[in-house]
């Protein structure tokens, strides 16, 4: 409970702490009234987890700056910034060309992936554990719905095991990025039960012996022991299609092993991606501020949160881009 649960406590502690209702700070070095500002975010669930912990990091330097800061997907995030609802969008998803042509501005800032989430207690798991699942069973899974009973894929024989599929109800990154490393497919080809959010997926999956879904990786691994969340295990892929996980395949036990396998590009693109920050029109002032320390020494902070940083290169390019 606590690995997805924390990072929403920690939203309403945020908002009593850098929403306190006071007009000025005094300035720690030189004693002056400064006048408070407040950036607004919302968006992914992929990027709420690190975002609390840039704001957290750059109101200690910049106490006069402020934040509230929601998660509700992707696709909110993106409309929230083009509305201008917020100033920043948390995006974990391609930004399409359609958004770029209604004023949508955006830059790479992190790195993580969507992983698929079963039972732990679902008598499959000792088998799966063993051989995996193919992108193909994935698809006929989620997609093709070919397979509808874990006695195909390493339940008991002649023991009836459906298997209940769930999916995101919101739009999301997540879906996206499972949806095409499935096959190029849609948020909407997924088929399932939807669920809201990365919190109802992980507590409909862990509910339910023969459940499956998917989650960004924040939310499939605990956040202080750095294990599956109690109640899930995370499907392995056999990325080879042999049949079985070998040592090269093996990298699932904790969050580390698979930022590390990430990084290394064992673990494939998609499901891997980069994590995005969109404004209107142009990042400016403080907002413009905030992503420039994201991009320099807020990298810093992204293997701790659970994250990958994004390529040295990639963060100057984005630099130089907003200026």
């Amino acid at each position: 409970m606590k690995s997805f649960f924390s990072p929403f406590t920690i939203l309403v502690i945020c908002t009593l702490i850098f929403c306190s209702g006071c007009t000025q700070v005094e300035d720690p070095a030189g004693g002056k009234a400064m006048a408070q500002k407040t950036i607004r975010i919302s968006g992914a669930f992929a990027l709420y987890p690190m975002m609390i912990t840039w704001s957290e990091e750059y109101h200690k330097i910049h106490p006069e700056v402020n934040f509230e800061i929601s998660a509700g997907g992707a696709g909110k995030g993106m409309t929230d910034t083009l509305t201008g609802m917020v100033d920043i969008g948390m995006v974990s998803r391609d930004i399409s060309a359609a958004e770029v042509a209604r004023g949508a501005r955006y830059v790479a800032v992190a790195k993580d992936a969507v992983v698929g989430t079963y039972n732990v207690k679902n008598p499959a798991v000792p088998a799966v554990s063993r051989r995996g699942l193919t992108q193909s069973e994935l698809r006929q899974i989620f997609v093709n719905r070919n397979i509808t009973d874990w006695s195909a894929i390493g339940g008991s024989p002649g023991i009836p095991a459906p298997v209940h599929v769930y999916t995101r109800s919101d739009a999301c990154g997540a879906s996206d990025v499972w949806s095409k490393f499935l096959g190029n497919y849609t948020q909407d080809d997924l088929r399932g039960t939807g669920v809201y959010g990365d919190p109802g997926i992980v507590e409909a999956v862990k509910g339910d012996t023969g459940g499956i879904g998917y989650n960004n990786i924040n939310f499939a691994y605990d956040m202080v022991s750095g294990r599956p969340v109690a109640g899930i295990a995370i499907v392995p892929l056999d990325l080879n299609g042999d049949g079985t996980i070998d040592t090269g395949e093996d990298f699932y036990g904790t969050r580390a092993d698979l930022i590390r396998a990430i990084s290394e590009n064992k673990y494939p693109t998609p499901p891997a991606r980069e994590l995005y920050l969109t404004t209107r029109d142009a990042f400016s002032g403080e907002t413009r501020e905030f992503v420039r320390w994201i991009l320099t020494d807020g990298q810093n902070l992204t293997a701790s949160a659970g994250y990958l940083p994004v390529d040295p290169a990639v963060a100057q390019k984005e630099l130089n881009a907003i200026g």
